[in-house]
């Protein structure tokens, strides 16, 4: 089922994405070479329930923690631990959050220290990706819009998109109904109506598109070992545009 939000309820999720918001810009003053992913988790779970919230992530079909902090080849879904970023790496960090039975979600792709000209090139196509995405949040445009829009902006750079992992409806639960490709033909699939909201999520690969998951059954990762880039708005649909709940001034 697609839900139509009113205007208090998009405010009730626009306050859980800004949450994530200021989660990520916490984040991003701590991400530094020597720091461990379990170290930024631990960090992200006390700021979400100091602001009165709870992490959606934690518990989510058993998923042991806080956020996804996917580094270099890593995709998504990618378990804090020990490893230790260190300069030259990329981490993608997917914060959600559920504050008054409404969620929000985002998730920014960051450079650990000095990163290579490919990496550089890399997080810059892919944030513009979803930019080209979230611009085609229209009422009355088609889901194939969106994704059609982040594909071919990507490849244009001549990178890839990964297709098994897909961006969705967001509002009372995590993931809601309709399904959002990050690829395929324009002026497919459902209709967009204004009081959607969606979370946009491209993921882009340097390499080929293919992805595998990991023995610890979350963990996505490139099948090639190429890296991976990942950026993530909530936006609610408008007859006159996209409404980005999630922007902040790390963006």
């Amino acid at each position: 089922m697609v839900y139509l939000r009113d205007r208090t309820e998009i405010e009730a999720i626009r306050a859980s994405a800004q949450l994530v918001a200021r989660t990520l810009e916490m984040l991003s003053r701590e991400v530094k070479p020597g720091v461990t992913t379990a170290e930024l988790d631990r960090l992200a779970e006390s700021f979400i329930r100091d602001h009165d919230a709870r992490p959606a992530f934690k518990g989510y079909r058993g998923f042991p923690a806080s956020i996804c902090p996917s580094v270099n080849e890593e995709v998504v879904h990618s378990i804090p631990g020990p490893r230790r970023l260190k300069s030259g790496d990329i981490i993608g960090i997917d914060v959600g959050v559920e504050q008054g039975g409404y969620f929000g979600d985002a998730a920014f792709t960051f450079a650990v220290g000095e990163v290579n000209e490919e990496a550089k090139r890399l997080l810059q196509v892919t944030r513009e990706a979803l930019m080209c995405g979230i611009e085609q949040a229209h009422a009355g445009r088609r889901i194939g819009d969106i994704s059609f829009a982040i594909q071919s902006h990507a490849e244009k750079h001549g990178f890839s998109v990964v297709r098994e992992l897909l961006g969705h409806g967001i509002g009372r639960a995590m993931h809601e109904e309709p399904q959002v490709p990050n690829f395929g033909p324009p002026d497919r699939g459902p209709r967009l109506m204004a009081g959607q909201v969606l979370a946009i999520e491209p993921m882009v690969n340097v390499g080929r598109a293919e992805v595998m998951t990991q023995s610890d059954g979350w963990t996505v990762v490139t099948r090639d070992g190429s890296l991976s880039a990942h950026f993530e708005h909530t936006v609610a649909v408008g007859i006159d545009g996209p409404e980005i709940l999630s922007g902040s001034q790390l963006w």
